[in-house]
């Protein structure tokens, strides 16, 4: 027995000594407890053979005394059962994974995200459109859309608050089931454009044998509205410019064949130019008074400046070349000049008739100015009536011109040298270069899009800054449209929250609030933003409606207004 307990001392030692060196922790209570647990703990991680490499698991066995008194101190041995190495390695791994020390449960919070909607370059599910464009663009009929689903919008025309749309999703799936096929859909759509060819060619045939009809039985309409243009304003005018230069012109002539004079001849080609440039007028101020339509959605009214450019043009090519020809052809071969007194009887008409025609002009322009609360000169610099502007011009010319060409027609008679008569002409032909140069100019400047006074601005600006709704106002731009028409653009700041504040005014609090009481989950809250976040940018977009009816109503001048979100 003495050498079994040496072998189980050394072994002990053994032991201890390895769970020093691998700091294993060692629960020591009894002796031979302590004993047993530590062999367990060799056992199981594999130590033991490392610290007794002589001894093998199946060769150790572990040797306790248990001493017992029975009656004078009688002594007993007893050997207790050593567990195999399958059965203390259970036992050992049972014991490690028992938790040695409680411990919380962990307590993670998760941010609720919604996942991201990925819409693709092009998404048109949620498009609106109208009745009108769906039969036209899905060839369907009136009775398809009542079966669909009815949207109220509010309305982008001043004359309605709202109108009917359709989803384009109920749309297009409606025009699949019509007609069965995109390819179906697309030869039906070039079906249609054919016959609306077609009909346009027979509209065209049908209005041509219209007009036979009215030239041969006599026109029975009542006035239109371009006829009553030239009854007031520039329109009379002109009107009254082409009679009086019509005169005047055929009379010049007539001179010009009597005397032969270049002067006279300078007169005659220039109430001539005056006349023609006259109706051209005419003409641009018909079709400035057209409705606007598709093609030309801010009308016409350039028209005026357009006829009032090619009259400046032709001034200075018939007017003035032609002048400066025949004053320089009188120069290089002076012919004698036969009696002047008729000459100067029509130089006198002409000056009265082109004088009456520049009162009626110059009346018409102050008037005009005053009522834009500007000067005469700077109105008539900035050519804000170009029609009128025109006639005051080639009439002022004319009362010089006739000045011009009778002080010379009276020089050459005095002094009976034709050379006089010819520079004559060449004085009426610069001043109608000057005058053609001054109405190129300023029509140019017109047509280019010139802006409204400086004041006006600051007018319309303010009356957006001074709006609760709005922040600032930037990238102004207010353009004078011709015929008293301006269109106004600017980019606007809004506050979100006196919109917002807007839109909350005219909710139900209460039951918003109980909306947002129930909102659990981030599929509820995208729910009810969505709702509301939809209504928001309505109320935007009636706060800008708001703000553009309040121009147009204290700025009757402004005709069309962008107002664009910032």
């Amino acid at each position: 027995m003495l050498p079994g307990l040496a072998a189980a001392a050394a072994a002990h030692r053994c032991s201890w000594s390895s769970l020093c060196r691998l700091r294993l922790p060692c629960r020591a209570a009894a002796r031979g407890s302590s004993d047993r647990q530590e062999w367990q703990s060799l056992v199981t991680f594999g130590s033991f053979s490392k610290s007794v490499p002589c001894c093998t698991l199946n060769q150790v066995k572990l040797y306790s005394t248990n001493v017992q008194k029975e009656g004078q101190g009688s002594q007993t041995q007893k050997m207790e059962k050593i567990p195999s190495f399958d059965e203390a390695a259970e036992n050992m791994g049972a014991e490690l994974k028992a938790p040695i020390i409680k411990q919380e449960p962990l307590q993670v919070r998760v941010k609720a995200v919604l996942k991201k909607r990925e819409y693709g370059p092009k998404y048109t599910q949620n498009n609106f459109i109208t009745g009108v464009r769906a039969m036209n663009e899905f060839c369907l009929k009136s009775s398809d859309l009542e079966q669909l689903r009815k949207i109220r919008r509010r309305s982008p025309h001043e004359d309605t608050e709202s109108f009917t749309v359709y989803l384009r999703s109920d749309v297009e799936a409606k025009s699949l089931e019509v007609w069965g096929s995109p390819e179906a859909l697309a030869r039906e759509k070039k079906l249609r454009k054919e016959a609306e060819i077609e009909y346009r060619e027979r509209l065209f045939r049908n209005q041509k044998i219209l007009r036979e009809y009215r030239d041969f039985l006599g026109n029975t309409k009542p006035r239109s509205r371009t006829a009553s243009v030239f009854l007031k304003g520039p329109g009379k005018v002109v009107m009254v410019a082409i009679c009086i230069n019509g005169l005047n012109c055929f009379f010049k002539f007539l001179a010009w064949i009597y005397t032969g004079s270049a002067s006279m001849f300078s007169e005659a080609i220039h109430s001539l130019s005056d006349t023609c440039n006259q109706a051209l007028l005419a003409l641009g101020i018909s079709k400035s008074v057209q409705t606007p339509d598709p093609s030309h959605p801010y009308g016409f009214s350039n028209m005026r400046y357009i006829a009032s450019l090619i009259s400046g043009v032709g001034i200075f090519m018939m007017g003035a070349g032609l002048s400066w020809y025949h004053g320089i052809m009188g120069l290089l071969n002076p012919q004698p000049i036969e009696s002047l007194l008729w000459a100067y009887c029509i130089l006198a008409g002409s000056l009265v008739s082109e004088g009456a025609t520049l009162l009626v002009a110059v009346n018409e322009l102050r008037r005009s100015a005053r009522a834009k609360g500007m000067s005469f000169y700077k109105y008539v610099m900035e050519s804000r009536d170009p029609s009128t502007n025109v006639i005051l011009l080639e009439d002022t010319a004319a009362v010089l011109g006739v000045t011009i060409a009778a002080t010379c027609m009276g020089l050459t008679s005095i002094t009976g040298n034709p050379l006089y008569d010819s520079l004559g002409s060449l004085g009426v032909g610069t001043l109608l270069g000057v005058v053609s140069a001054f109405l190129i100019y300023t029509n140019t400047e017109a047509l280019l899009g010139r802006s409204i006074q400086p004041e006006q601005v600051q007018r319309l600006t303010e009356l957006l800054e001074n709006d609760p709704s709005v922040r600032a106002i930037h990238d102004v731009k207010a353009t004078d449209l011709g015929l008293g028409k301006v269109r106004f653009k600017a980019e606007v700041d809004f506050d979100g929250r006196v919109v917002t504040r807007s839109y909350l005014e005219k909710q139900d609090i209460d039951q918003m609030l109980q909306e947002i009481q129930e909102v659990k989950t981030p599929e509820e809250l995208e729910t009810f933003m969505l709702k509301h976040g939809e209504n928001i940018i309505d109320t935007l977009g009636a706060e800008v409606d708001r703000l553009e009816k309040e121009l147009k109503k204290r700025n009757p001048e402004v005709r069309h207004v962008d107002l664009e979100i910032l």
